[in-house]
């Protein structure tokens, strides 16, 4: 069951950034894009971007340096990170699970790259309840959405994902953000561990 959310979109961009200020060491940001929470990083932070889209990525590679991050972003998918296994204390990812073509095996690919007990933030859109309209909605414009914006899915469940995953789920934070006038979708903040 889902728990009643905090409702605007100023709360959960004030939970996200919260929760990306929390990552410390050597953090990989999954689906980077163009490089939107280099502003909440924290100090000290070594940024890996990784990065499928060669647009964006020429983009995030610009935007890194901007921002004092020197490595090239890494052409890579989140199902395959060419990264040895425990090499990050943190992994990054904002609305980019609904994106990719397989979040079981993201999430493995997350757990396997993190050292032990690191850390792992996602902040994403999610299914509405089953039943609600906005969730009879995000169903009905699902084929479109995977069609028109880089393969998004509105009707994923990230924290039940998260959940069956090898890694320990600790929070997860609802809101809901009005997208269309009122329309309200629910957003999530995840909070989760790999196993130490």
């Amino acid at each position: 069951m889902t728990p009643t959310p905090t409702v605007g979109r100023a709360a959960f961009v004030a939970a996200r950034a919260r929760a990306v200020r929390g990552l410390r060491g050597r953090v990989l940001e999954i689906g980077a894009g163009r490089g939107a929470n280099f502003a909440d990083l924290g100090p000290g932070v070594e940024w890996l971007g990784l990065e499928s889209a060669a647009g964006p990525r020429r983009r995030l590679a610009v935007n890194a340096r901007r921002h004092g991050h020197l490595a090239p972003p890494i052409a890579a998918s989140a199902e395959s990170v060419p990264l040895p296994a425990s090499s990050v204390d943190g992994v990054l990812g904002t609305t980019v699970l609904c994106s990719v073509r397989d979040p079981a095996a993201v999430l493995d690919e997350v757990a396997r790259v993190l050292v032990p007990g690191g850390r792992l933030v996602l902040a994403e859109h999610v299914a509405a309840p089953p039943g609600s309209g906005v969730r009879a909605l995000q169903q009905a414009v699902r084929p479109w959405t995977r069609l028109l914006d880089h393969g998004c899915d509105p009707t994923r469940d990230t924290a039940a994902a998260v959940a069956r995953s090898p890694l320990r789920l600790e929070t997860v934070t609802w809101f809901l953000v009005p997208v269309l006038g009122r329309l309200g979708v629910p957003f999530v903040v995840i909070e989760a561990s790999a196993p130490r």
